[in-house]
């Protein structure tokens, strides 16, 4: 996704206050964060290789080519 240009709203002094952007471009942040907040809220979990979960997951139709 490009970024479109933004617009700011200044205050007296000039100093940016606010932005104002597409509606589509503040959703797609909005996403971003929500993922960027799960994967930070997991990092203390264990981590496991492809080839463990595939063991793991036995014969449940995984694409070999992961």
């Amino acid at each position: 996704m490009q970024p479109s240009p933004r617009h700011y709203v200044v205050d007296e002094n000039g100093n940016k206050i606010s932005v104002i952007l597409p509606f589509s471009e503040y959703q797609q942040m909005q996403e971003d964060l929500h993922d960027l907040t799960i994967i930070a809220e997991r990092t203390d979990e264990d981590t496991h290789s492809i080839t463990e979960m595939k063991k793991r997951l036995g014969d449940r139709n995984i694409n070999d080519s992961v």
